[in-house]
């Protein structure tokens, strides 16, 4: 409980200190939107190469404060945005793939995956809200990384947990196990592109409403997944989604993102028991998927589909869903 609790603070540092830099530091410039994809690449895209890394090193804690440590540097190097962009992006990645690795090492239920993945999103709320305030105070941010990299190696040197508990190195999927895989990919993938579905339409609400909305909604969905079991979640969290993407916007909204965002620990905890011996790979092959459902925005691509549109992309993500859980459910 104890080692869920830091790594879940320190998810929520760590975005925060990424947002904080993008908009207290490297925004405005003329290279914006190409730092801005850079760095998505390497947070993102990057992670299936450093999950793979992870599985073989053994060393999950490392990596995690490695990250914060990178982030850091991140903002030593501010004056060249492109570089700063690429160091901090390979920062989070690692963090995230050492952190994530971890949590799944630790447990064999979805809660604790959930609980260490819902603070990331408030993080990067509140480091964009609050950008101007790092930007004042230059030293705020690299001193929190500094304190955080430290709590993690103490932490890892007092449990002696600085050796983590990866299984042998693996790529080897269970018989049927390759469809399954690809089907969670898309879920995700899916999932990140319906992120343009969920704009509330109420221009008096306080922006860290959706977020929370989204933070708690992966939470639940890990602790929903313990009580109810992977396929049953599933039903719930994505067959109430599709149908309140059919109604007229507004607060309803706000529960189609709660009930959106519960799939988050089942496709991860899902891809994990597919590559029991390559635990962050599958975290990495995961997240890359987040990268692929970003590229049409990046690309400043039309999404504003209708609400029978969004709902039919929903069922289309239950379907590969329950799919890609089919051994789970059947378990």
């Amino acid at each position: 409980m104890k080692k869920l609790s830091l790594l879940s603070i320190a998810h929520f540092l760590v975005d925060l200190c990424c947002a904080a830099l993008f908009f207290g530091w490297l925004n405005g410039g003329q290279s914006w939107w190409l730092c801005m994809v850079v760095y998505n690449g390497c947070a993102f895209a990057l992670q299936l190469q450093l999950g793979l890394l992870a599985d073989g090193a053994n060393r999950n804690l490392l990596f995690a404060a490695g990250g914060c440590a990178l982030v850091g540097a991140g903002f030593l190097l501010a004056a060249s945005p492109l570089l700063a962009a690429t160091t901090a992006g390979i920062g989070n990645g690692l963090f995230h793939v050492g952190g994530g690795l971890e949590v799944l090492n630790d447990s064999e239920r979805a809660a604790p995956l959930g609980v260490f993945v819902s603070p990331g999103a408030v993080g990067l709320y509140l480091g964009t809200a609050y950008a101007a305030v790092f930007a004042r105070h230059v030293w705020l941010a690299p001193l929190l990384l500094i304190l955080l990299g430290t709590a993690l190696l103490l932490f890892g040197r007092r449990t002696q947990a600085l050796v983590s508990r990866n299984a042998p190195l693996s790529l080897t999927l269970p018989k049927g196990g390759g469809v399954a895989l690809l089907c969670l990919f898309l879920v995700v993938a899916l999932r990140s592109l319906l992120g343009g579905a969920f704009s509330t339409g109420i221009p008096t609400l306080p922006g860290l409403v959706p977020v929370l909305c989204l933070a708690f909604g992966k939470a639940a969905g890990g602790f929903c997944a313990d009580r109810l079991g992977l396929k049953r979640t599933a039903l719930l969290s994505l067959g109430l989604s599709c149908l309140l993407l059919l109604l007229p916007r507004g607060y309803v909204t706000l529960a189609a993102l709660f009930l959106f965002n519960m799939t988050m620990p089942l496709t991860l905890f899902g891809a994990a028991r597919l590559l029991n011996g390559a635990k962050g790979t599958a975290f990495g092959l995961l997240t890359c998927a987040l990268f692929l459902g970003m590229v049409p925005r990046f690309l400043g691509l039309p999404l504003d589909l209708p609400g029978f549109g969004w709902a039919g992309l929903a069922l289309l993500s239950l379907g590969l869903l329950l799919m890609g859980l089919r051994r789970e459910a059947e378990g």
